[in-house]
């Protein structure tokens, strides 16, 4: 029963919602995870049943037993004076249950204040947090559900902001397969009190699929996650690309006609796991709308590439991931999961 109200849920929320992306909605970022392992595949990995609690914050319902004890620190020094945190704690209730928590923190600085006429008046700082508390229930052997309720913060110098948001998702794993599959609808809620009395804004709600796939034979594993598919249609059309004219009529040509397989890859996040042994990851991944979105037309770089790798040394995992968002230059991502 449980099951069929997480899938219900899933399916039907997406067709009732409408797309919210490119600055639309609020606390967008909250939904860049700074845990390196995510980072190093693509800011997005939801099919991985590996007892890592790098993924809990992402798919409740990979919250298994193994991880019970676990303490994960995430940090990021991320652009134009921003940094990331993140910290969270799981824990074994009983054969079906398992329960985690994270605080998520964004601080942008403190930055330069002016007034109506352009005078500075002194500095603000502005921040954004997030609280989540978890819970996945074992239904079978093959079959877990999750749950995620997630309190939002976010203050702007005098203005502030409470939201209250809820993830659901269910993950199919078959370990004799090698297979993984993952169900997530993300950020389901609304604002509790808004920045200024009257304007009440989006969540960033999003559906996602994922899967993921390990040889029998082969010391590799491929991720593939198909996000945003709330919304078909991700591309945008830039005023500021000089528009081509037609030769013969004078005409402008529309070349911002976007393509099926173009539109699609824009949901498709790729990535792969190489598995040296129990201790040794090396990761790496493409997110193709990243690179369309941030890269140079004429110097694209690196953009949407992310690379990184894992480590364990006894008790301790290391991870660490460097993510290239844009030409300026990549985002460095470390954390450090041990068992207390």
């Amino acid at each position: 029963m449980r099951l069929c109200l997480v899938l219900i849920v899933s399916l039907v929320l997406p067709s009732l919602s409408f797309g919210q992306l490119g600055g639309t909605t609020i606390f967008n970022g909250l939904n860049i995870q700074p845990s390196a392992r995510v980072a190093a595949m693509g800011g997005a990995i939801n099919a991985v049943v590996d007892s890592d609690i790098q993924l809990a914050a992402i798919n409740p319902s990979l919250i298994d037993s193994a991880m019970s004890g676990s303490v994960m620190l995430s940090y990021v020094d991320y652009f134009a004076k921003t940094n990331f945190g993140n910290a969270a704690y799981a824990r074994h209730i009983n054969s079906k249950w398992n329960a985690a928590a994270s605080l998520l923190f964004i601080s942008h600085g403190a930055m330069d204040q002016y007034d109506a006429l352009g005078n500075n008046i002194g500095t603000f700082n502005a921040g954004e947090y997030a609280l989540s508390l978890g819970a996945s229930y074992k239904v079978d052997s093959l079959w877990t559900v999750g749950l995620n309720q997630k309190t939002f913060y976010a203050n702007i110098a005098e203005y502030n902001s409470v939201a209250l948001a809820f993830d659901f998702a269910a993950t199919y794993h078959k370990p004799s397969k090698g297979f993984t599959a993952a169900f997530l609808v993300r950020n389901v809620g609304a604002q509790l009190k808004t920045f200024t009395p009257g304007t009440r804004e989006k969540l960033p709600f999003e559906f996602q699929i994922g899967i993921s796939k390990k040889p029998k034979y082969a010391p590799i594993r491929f991720s593939l996650v198909a996000e945003n598919l709330q919304q078909w249609d991700l591309s945008y059309v830039n005023p500021n690309e000089a528009n081509a004219v037609d030769p013969l009529t004078g005409e402008l040509i529309n070349d911002r006609k976007f393509q099926f397989g173009d539109l699609l890859m824009r949901h498709i996040v790729m990535g792969a796991e190489f598995l040296l042994g129990e201790n040794i990851q090396i990761r790496g991944a493409y997110n193709y709308r990243r690179r369309q979105e941030l890269g140079l037309t004429d110097r694209p770089g690196m953009a949407g590439f992310s690379f990184g790798m894992g480590l364990r040394i006894k008790k301790f995992h290391l991870s660490y991931a460097r993510a290239v968002y844009h030409l300026a230059g990549p985002a460095n991502h470390f954390s450090l999961v041990f068992k207390v």
